[in-house]
């Protein structure tokens, strides 16, 4: 009975015991070859007396078997997996580790497509230059990309370059401005009013051919075609003498006396305003209606976040500067930025500060110098003079067919002729935003992600 019952035991001791714990996987921003952690892996394993494994300083290992391929995190310390001479074998296999590193680049959304390249080439060459492996998120709400590599040397070369890449395109003009310090005027509805006057005088709005053009995505002069389309519905009265002779099946047409009709070409205000370059979409809409202080390049959540930060931070200074009092403007007129009237690129009403004390110029410069020293100001940015300006027709805003980067101008010699001493008033400056570009709130304004108030009372 003894014999039996240890015969029993020694069965016990042979058979495989599986252990299964949960594999836990740092996230961090650094390479995982530094970042601590506790794994505890399964293991099938061959003695009774036999331990579950601890294992510190994660990286990654490929873990192989006859049925399939489980890649974790871990790299397990030789007195860890050899304590006392014992052998530790996973699911009954040899165990190939190679140690990997990765670290985590934040790159900004709107930058990953220069990380990317055109197909896919830029990330390609980085990877096999460097000898590294670029994760590229899948969301557009990322703002990171992973670098894996097996040497910290590979992958820090790898980063350096994606930096230089970053650096280039927020540098040039294929990366648009995401951000501006604004003025809202279009919290006067007064103002609104009149900007939408003046767009339907110039469109002539009221005539429904020309609201049916400017609600039209085409900005293409389609007047020669519709005199061509008009020719085919009407249609026109033509005498055509058939003469069937014999039993020929063949007719003959005798076409000599047929009538010439012609028609007056089709004119309108529509194609006169497309004549000029003019369209409803190089206005400013009016519940847009703004002075820009500072236009910023903001191309990630951090620099989103330290730019809020700033302007919040500077807010008595600002009314410091404005003396603790109301400060108000006049726009009179319409003046042309870009080109000549003939050929005009963006038509504005000037600003002039009520009382010409020049406080609200000395406020927009308090925020434009604390922009610039927290680094988030383009040096070309900063060096610029500020002029305030309300933009009313830009025509950069014109939408396009094409791809072209080239602006078409518009005539604005009419314009002037009837608006050029236009009075649009005096407005009260209430509040400065940091506005985002093609984001809009429930009123029409562009998104505020700070905002600070300015006196609207004498104390």
């Amino acid at each position: 009975m003894g014999g039996g019952k240890d015969k029993q035991s020694g069965r016990d001791r042979n058979k495989k015991i599986r252990t299964t714990n949960t594999v836990w996987r740092p996230v961090s921003t650094q390479a995982t070859s530094n970042e601590e952690c506790s794994v505890k892996v399964t293991t099938d394993e061959l003695e009774s007396d036999a331990q579950v494994q601890e294992v510190h300083h994660c990286t990654s290992t490929r873990i192989s078997s006859a049925h399939n391929v489980v890649e974790v995190d871990f790299t397990a310390s030789s007195s860890a997996l050899q304590d006392n001479g014992e052998k530790t074998v996973f699911r009954g296999e040899s165990v190939v580790s190679t140690e990997k590193h990765s670290i985590s680049v934040e790159v900004g959304a709107s930058l990953v497509r220069f990380i990317r390249g055109k197909g896919g080439s830029t990330q390609r060459e980085i990877e096999d230059e460097m000898g590294v492996k670029i994760i590229i998120p899948s969301s557009k709400e990322e703002d990171s990309v992973i670098i894996e590599g097996i040497s910290m040397e590979s992958i820090s070369r790898a980063s350096e370059k994606i930096h230089m890449i970053i650096d280039e395109a927020v540098k040039s003009q294929n990366l648009d401005y995401s951000h501006f310090i604004s003025l809202p005027l279009a919290i006067h509805p007064e103002l609104v009013d009149k900007l939408v006057n003046f767009q339907n005088s110039i469109l002539g709005i009221s005539d429904s051919c020309v609201d049916e053009k400017m609600n039209s995505d085409s900005n293409e002069d389609t007047s020669e075609n519709e005199g061509e389309d008009q020719k085919l519905e009407k249609g026109t009265d033509v005498a055509v003498e058939l003469n069937v002779e014999g039993d020929s099946e063949q007719v003959k047409v005798n076409l000599t006396h047929i009538p010439l009709v012609s028609y007056a070409p089709k004119t309108s205000k529509a194609s006169t305003l497309s004549d000029l370059g003019i369209e409803k979409s190089i206005f400013i809409k009016p519940e847009t209606f703004h002075l820009t202080v500072l236009m910023l390049k903001l191309w990630n959540k951090d620099r989103v976040h330290a730019a809020i930060e700033v302007l919040q931070s500077v807010s008595s200074k600002v009314i410091e500067a404005l003396d603790n009092r109301p400060v108000s403007i006049r726009l009179q007129g319409l003046n042309c930025m870009r080109g000549s009237l003939a050929k005009a690129g963006v038509v504005y009403a000037p600003v002039e500060e009520i009382g010409s004390e020049g406080r609200l110029l000395r406020a927009c410069q308090v925020i434009t110098d604390a922009y610039t020293k927290a680094g988030l100001v383009l040096e070309k940015d900063a060096n610029q003079k500020l002029k305030l300006h309300a933009t009313v027709m830009n025509a950069r805003h014109r939408k396009r067919k094409n791809r072209t980067r080239k602006v078409q101008s518009f005539d604005a010699r009419g314009i002037f002729k009837q608006y050029g001493s236009e009075e649009w008033g005096e407005y009260l400056i209430r509040e400065a935003h940091l506005s985002q570009r093609f984001v809009f709130d429930d009123n029409g304004y562009y998104h505020c992600c700070a905002s600070i108030p300015f006196p609207e009372t004498y104390e």
